[in-house]
This record gives C-alpha cells, sequence and structure tokens, in this order.
C-alpha cells in the first residue's frame, strides 16, 4: 500500500503514538480521523494537520454504538478506509494485593475494557467495512495495526491489568489476520519498549534517565517517530502479516 492511497482511522490519535502515526501518513500524502476522548488536543491536532486531512472525532473505544457511529463518519468524510490502527490505551497500574487490600475488580475491567475489547472493537468494525473496498495488489482490502506492549510478554510487578490487556492484544493477531485474509485484510501488532509520550515527559528527569540506562541500545526511550516508521513500514510491505514486533531497543523488563 503506497502511503499516499492511505485513509486511516487512527485510535488515540491526539497524543503520543498515535499523533506520531498521523503526522507520518498526512506528511506523505495520506487522510486521517482521530478518534480520542480529549477535545482540546483533538482540535490542536486537526489545526496542525490541516482541516482537509484529518479530522477529530470523539470516541470511547470501548463503546461498540459510538465507534460503529464514528467508524461511518471517519469513512465518509475519507472518501474510504483502508487502514485502522490502534493507539489508544490506559497504564491501569496497580498491585493485585495493594496496601489497602486487593485491586478492586473494577480497575482490572477498564484496563481490559480500553486496551484489548477496545482495540477488538475498532478493528472488527473497521474490517466490516474495508471488506467491501476494491482489491488493491496481492488482493490487499485493508491493514489494522494494533498496539500492545513488551509488558505482554515480561510484565512488572503492578502491571498485571496491562499486562493481562497486552497479552490479549498479541494473542488475538494471528487468529485474527487468518480470519480476515479471506477478505484481504492484513493484521499485525507492534509490542513498544519504553517511548516519549505525555505520560514519560511528566516523571523526572531521574527517572528518565533511569528507564533509558535499561535499554541497551541505542540507550534511550523510543522516540514516537519510529513508532510511525514501523507503522508506515507494515502498511507498504505487504507479506507482514499475523505477527507481533517489538520495537524496545532489546530492553527485557526487569520485575520492577
Amino acid at each position: 500500500m503506497q502511503l499516499s492511497d492511505t485513509r486511516a482511522i487512527v485510535t488515540g490519535g491526539v497524543s503520543g503514538l498515535g499523533l506520531a502515526v498521523a503526522r507520518h501518513l498526512v506528511a506523505h500524502g495520506g487522510k486521517v480521523a482521530l478518534l480520542d476522548l480529549n477535545d482540546d488536543k483533538g482540535a490542536a491536532a486537526v489545526a496542525e494537520l490541516g482541516a482537509g486531512n484529518a479530522r477529530y472525532l470523539r470516541t470511547d473505544v470501548s463503546d461498540e454504538a459510538a465507534v460503529s457511529a464514528n467508524v461511518a463518519a471517519a469513512r465518509e468524510f475519507l472518501d474510504g478506509l483502508n487502514v485502522a490502527v490502534n493507539c489508544a490505551g490506559i497504564l491501569g497500574a496497580g498491585r493485585v494485593l495493594g496496601k489497602d487490600g486487593p485491586m478492586p475488580l473494577s480497575r482490572f475491567q477498564a484496563t481490559v475494557m480500553v486496551n484489548l475489547v477496545g482495540s477488538f472493537n475498532v478493528a472488527k468494525t473497521a474490517a466490516a467495512l474495508m471488506q467491501d473496498n476494491a482489491p488493491g495488489a496481492d488482493g490487499e482490502r485493508g491493514v489494522i495495526v494494533n498496539t500492545a506492549s513488551v509488558a505482554a510478554y515480561e510484565g512488572q510487578i503492578g502491571q498485571a491489568a496491562y499486562s493481562a490487556s497486552k497479552g490479549g492484544v498479541v494473542g488475538m493477531t494471528l487468529p485474527m489476520a487468518r480470519e480476515l485474509a479471506r477478505f484481504g485484510i492484513r493484521v499485525m501488532t507492534i509490542a513498544p519498549g519504553v517511548f516519549w509520550t505525555p505520560m514519560v515527559d511528566g516523571m523526572p528527569e531521574s527517572v528518565q534517565q533511569s528507564l533509558a540506562a535499561t535499554i541497551p541500545f541505542p540507550s534511550r526511550l523510543g522516540k514516537p517517530e519510529e513508532f510511525a516508521d514501523l507503522v508506515a513500514c507494515i502498511l507498504r510491505n505487504p507479506y507482514l502479516n499475523g505477527e507481533t514486533i517489538r520495537l524496545d531497543g532489546a530492553t527485557r523488563l526487569a520485575p520492577k
């Protein structure tokens, strides 16, 4: 797929990794719909990218009706839909047995609802529309890119909910790719390590340096632009399908 041909929805698209993806696609001639929950950042992102290139749609990814309506609205604005990039997510940090007792089940459920159920919700809704696209080279009709985390493989203490949600994203990648193959829709997942995001940017410098020191090479935090580069590579390479790619500088998370 040529990046200039991309008509993409990007969840979590008004900041961090999602905004980096949106910037990259628009810079290469694509159009994007940003599905997120921050109206101020949504307006700023559209102003930066251009109203003709981007639209913000306030969306709770775990809400089936809202996603269905907004993905349809996105396709109308984009004049088509052939890419869905799931970047929306929350940390959901907390110990199973904390100082105040066991983790409230609601916290675990909320994390799974956004990170896992939300990714599935957007993916299946987008695929339902992509299946009607005219086939391109190799019969391709669309590409779905999900975001997991290295915590899916070696989650730290306090990440039980987060790791479970991201492990679920990894787990559904291959079966979804196998199922959607007959429609010409590819499914890939990226598992990023520690990246510069608004969350990390708010941490003390000493903490940032400590995080960077744990990464073998390059010994620094990942740049959102590097995540966007990998998304672009996935879109351009039609033989990438059904796989999760770690993007982490060879880091492996310690227990805590």
